[in-house]
């Protein structure tokens, strides 16, 4: 693929009131939101799960692509179509999660670093045979005492920034997600500055390593105070907070910024993009790359009867596609 395909790509992954769902938990993970409303963790069930998310009629209206896992890029619709293959053809971008998930940091006690780069560029070319058109690997800081460390911080960029340069090599968007962990008691002070060196250590760090911004996306985590913190910011904080850091620190070159919902309520994830966006004047498009916040209402309505509300929690995807995606024009009133 050449630089006008990959920046063509990262572009239209961001158009205009468009954002991407994140349906790429691990195995691991889904059973725990099986488990969590009752729903047995069988392949057929992650299989039928994912149909009905990737087949929502009309959802390439508000989502302009989908991150997957290793084995839905593999799977297929009830029809036995390759869901690569339905994507593409109802106008919405196959992706792919790559890395292989945090480990502790040798040395640095209560830090991980990402892991996966080795047999990487084969994966990627797989991948993108298998239909895959951009790929996904993210990054964890966790804010505590004495932490993150700047080793934390320097590794995980350099990690990104080679997993980047591979996935350009093999055809693939790179979305580069260093996410700063809602977790902990800190107040939006201290997210603002870890976010904010966290995201100057990434940039320079794809610098280094030859990655072209015009065919990469960034996946951010807003500026918010911990979870535990008494003293939680507005909605108008959180914007302003988030929207400055950014421009600090992300060049304008880069084609746009989808943000994680980490851990917010739905609404709370819609409030804070929509705000954001309506405080014009910015560099980049802003949008969406949620997973939980577009996924959690269907799965609920669905486990209640994994055939009789099939269309029901489609119409609930479709609903919260559409309040995403006018928040990230600036138009979602609530």
């Amino acid at each position: 693929m050449s630089i006008e395909q990959l920046a063509e790509t990262a572009q239209a992954m961001v158009a205009a009131g468009k954002g991407i769902i994140a349906i790429d938990e691990s195995t691991t993970t889904i059973a725990k939101r099986f488990q969590g409303v009752g729903i047995e963790n069988t392949e057929e069930n992650r299989r039928a799960y994912r149909e009905l998310l990737l087949t929502t009629p009309k959802l390439s209206d508000y989502i302009s692509g989908a991150i997957l896992f290793d084995e839905t890029l593999r799977q297929s619709t009830k029809d036995g179509v390759p869901f690569a293959k339905y994507m593409a053809d109802h106008g919405i971008i196959p992706g792919i999660k790559v890395d292989k998930g945090t480990h502790a940091l040798a040395g640095c006690p209560g830090e991980v670093v990402t892991e996966g780069l080795d047999g990487l560029r084969d994966r990627l070319k797989e991948y993108y045979k298998l239909g895959a058109r951009f790929a996904k690997w993210r990054a964890v800081i966790t804010i505590g005492e004495d932490i993150p460390s700047g080793t934390c911080i320097e590794a995980n960029a350099h990690a990104l920034a080679r997993y980047a340069a591979l996935c350009q090599e093999c055809g693939l968007v790179p979305m580069v997600e260093p996410e700063v962990l809602m977790d902990g008691d800190h107040n939006i002070e201290v997210c603002y500055e870890v976010t904010e060196a966290v995201l100057r250590s990434l940039f320079g760090a794809l610098y280094e390593q030859n990655v072209l911004l015009e065919g990469t996306i960034l996946k951010a985590s807003m500026v918010i105070a911990g979870k535990d913190c008494e003293e939680q910011a507005d909605v108008d904080e959180v914007a302003e907070s988030t929207v400055m850091c950014l421009k600090s620190t992300v060049p304008a070159i880069l084609p746009g910024v989808v943000f994680l919902s980490g851990g917010q309520t739905d609404e709370q994830s819609t409030a804070h993009l929509n705000a954001m966006n309506q405080l014009g004047n910015l560099p980049w498009p802003l949008s969406f790359s949620y997973g939980r916040a577009m996924q959690q209402a269907a799965l609920k309505l669905w486990s209640q009867d994994l055939t009789g509300n099939f269309a029901k929690a489609q119409a609930v995807v479709y609903e919260r596609a559409k309040e995403n995606g006018l928040a990230a024009l600036g138009k979602w009133e609530g």
